[in-house]
């Protein structure tokens, strides 16, 4: 008792929500459970064993009761057959007036739900349980291209989506940790690894499916670390994913038997209306996991068979490049040529494997017989088979001809001399990044730097105007002070979304950090375009500073230049070094020193009549600006402090 009152009403509540969904869930597997086991006690009809019974006591009895119990029994049989010949759900289905499809479309839809919401829980689950292990497998390991296939088929078995390592591979592109090359064997590996998930849903082992939902359900409410809790996430997950293949399987065999039906999945077996189907529905879907569960609840109720499903699977697998094609559209080039890698990948497996199957009809066993052969009487398991083979063959056979890929995605995709430094765009950051907690950190601290070196360059582009009375600097500082404050505003809404995120403690470090860094460089960025605007006039009316007075501000402008180059490299690093931050407080310190002592020697020349108040006024604010931007750079270099243990790039 003391520990619940303990609790805060907002725990409270949270636990009580809980406690609630967990009982929902229990109940739900007790029904499901009681569904199984029923199911497979048999079909045992109680005016059978009724016969039964009586045609036993029929031969104890004399004619005459013989008679009658024989008429009874008849009546019973009759009723037993009248039960018998019920029309079945399947045929009520052929009925669409008296019955309609509404149930079983409206069940059809709720198992698809239950198992993409699954498949998602169960990966979301493994991925986190993994954390920025998988970053540093996917580093170390794709160095060797046949090594990085191998680590694309277990990073993709891990997170059940080959979307997801794709997305992986063009965050670390971007970072510059990969090269197209290296890129290429992973993306091979995926596709084989995305198999996997096919081949498990194939396996008859729905009667476990209870046990997992249960057992992940007591882990997540009942373990305190998250570790833990991911674990239990994976099984729930899992569980939940039969459970809604269960309810697919159930709910499309009476649909597939409408005649309508029977006819739309007959045209399927012609291969271009196959590969258009399982090319659009994957697309409208967007998992081509989904898809091939589908066919193979399908082929598990008899619905279809191999003949029928094998183009679609083709399909599926060009499908689901067309989403990631899309997305790429607006992203960088390294994103676009990822894209078109993984695209032309499979479609050069679609056409191999169509034109193979299309030619085997000459053999006396064709491919689709052969496989058949394999696996007979099963047609899920026969269709998760055709599933590995096509990207398992694919990748051998493309495999040594890696590096032609990698030359026809540079050649779709060219790229642009100085077209990324300046447009007015995120490079590193996308929607999709937010799906991999570890990755977006690492993509948002490039993000950052990008806009630490432009805040360097305005820097000098402004000093440059003033000291060598430079205009066409003008349109230039302009343009870039629009890209800072456009980063600076996306940065920072990319960094809350980002702290919403499940982070390690290293991580959140960095955010954290990182909303301060963005504002000192924004400001820095600022200070450069108010020394741009006190230049413009002050060339303009051909006003000149007298050569002392120049001479002082040369030197500010050169110490202040190597305190922000220093800050900003450290930064870049992303090492903790306590010497070289002191030694840019040091390097402030005698920014300081010479402004206060510049600012000293101007009221004396003032006095003395040697310049004006309108070019003090603005040697004042050169001063004022110049000292402000040493100041930000300094804070830039103490950000480190909150990364020391948080070190994510070698």
């Amino acid at each position: 008792m003391e520990k619940f009152r303990s609790l805060t009403k907002r725990q409270f509540h949270g636990k009580l929500k809980r406690l609630l969904a967990f009982a929902t869930v229990l109940m739900l597997v007790i029904a499901m459970t009681t569904t199984f086991y029923a199911d497979s006690a048999g079909n045992s009809d109680p005016g059978d064993s009724q016969v039964a019974v009586l045609g036993s006591s029929n031969e104890n009895l004399d004619g005459e009761n013989n008679d009658v119990l024989s008429d009874e029994s008849d009546e019973l049989k009759t009723e037993s057959e009248d039960k018998k010949e019920a029309p079945t759900v399947a045929e009520q289905m052929k009925t669409v007036s008296k019955v309609g499809i509404a149930i079983p479309v409206i069940t059809v839809l709720a198992g698809l739900a239950l198992f993409l919401f699954g498949m998602k829980y169960m990966s979301d689950g493994l991925e986190a349980a993994a954390g920025s292990k998988m970053k540093s497998i996917l580093e170390k390991m794709s160095k060797n291209r046949f090594v990085g296939l191998l680590t694309g088929m277990g990073i993709t078995f891990l997170i059940q989506s080959s979307s997801a390592t794709t997305v992986m591979l063009v965050g670390f592109v971007n970072a510059g940790l990969m090269r197209l090359t290296q890129v290429i064997g992973v993306i091979m590996g995926a596709n084989i690894g995305t198999t996997i998930t096919g081949v498990i849903v194939s396996l008859k082992i729905t009667e476990y499916t209870p046990i997992a939902i249960i057992v992940g359900c007591f882990i997540i409410l009942g373990a305190k670390r998250n570790s833990t809790k991911y674990k239990g996430q994976v099984f729930a997950g899992f569980g939940i994913l039969f459970l809604g293949m269960t309810l697919m399987s159930g709910a499309l065999k009476p649909i597939a038997e409408i005649p309508a039906v029977e006819n739309a999945l007959a045209t399927a077996s012609n291969p271009f209306v196959g590969l258009m189907v399982g090319m659009i529905v994957t697309e409208i879907m967007q998992s081509s996991s989904a898809v091939t569960g589908i066919l193979i609840a399908l082929g598990a109720t008899g619905a279809i068979d191999l003949s029928t499903a094998i183009f679609i699977v083709y399909g599926t697998n060009i499908g689901t490049c067309i989403t990631a094609l899309l997305a790429s559209i607006s992203a960088n080039r390294a994103a676009k040529r990822v894209a078109v890698m993984h695209i032309a990948f499979n479609v050069v497996g679609s056409v191999l494997f169509t034109i193979i199957t299309l030619a085997s009809y000459a053999l006396p066993t064709n491919y689709i017989q052969f496989v058949e052969n394999l696996r007979p009487e099963n047609v899920g398991q026969q269709i998760a088979l055709v599933h590995v083979i096509f990207n398992v063959v694919t990748a051998i056979v493309v495999f040594p001809f890696a590096n032609l890929l990698v030359v026809l995605a540079e050649k779709i995709v060219r790229e642009k001399k100085g077209e990324e430094e300046t447009r007015k765009q995120l490079l590193y950051l996308d929607e999709r990044l937010l799906k991999t907690p570890h990755i977006v950190v690492e993509q948002v601290h490039k993000e950052v730097e990008r806009m630490a070196q432009l805040s360097l360059k305005n820097y000098k582009l402004s000093v440059d105007m003033f000291l060598n009375r430079n205009e066409k600097n003008v349109d230039k500082i302009k343009k870039t002070e629009e890209l800072i404050n456009f980063l600076n505003h996306e940065i920072t809404r990319y960094l809350i979304k980002i702290s919403a995120l499940k982070l390690d403690e290293h991580d959140q470090r960095i955010i954290g950090s990182l909303h301060h860094v963005i504002n000192d460089i924004e400001r820095i960025g600022d200070h450069a375009e108010n020394i741009m605007e006190f230049s413009a006039p002050f060339i303009e009316d051909n006003k000149m500073f007298s050569t002392v007075a120049l001479g002082e501000l040369n030197d500010v402008v050169s110490n202040v230049e190597k305190v922000l180059t220093d800050a900003i490299s450290l930064f870049e690093n992303r090492s903790y070094d306590q010497s070289k931050i002191t030694q840019i407080k040091k390097d402030e310190d005698v920014v300081d020193d010479k402004v206060e002592k510049s600012k000293n020697n101007h009221i004396e020349r003032l006095n003395q009549g040697v310049c004006t108040a309108t070019s003090g006024m603005l040697f004042v604010n050169m001063l004022s600006d110049l000292e402000r931007i040493s100041d930000h750079a300094v804070n830039i270099a103490n950000s480190l402090k909150f990364e020391e243990k948080a070190v994510v790039k070698a």
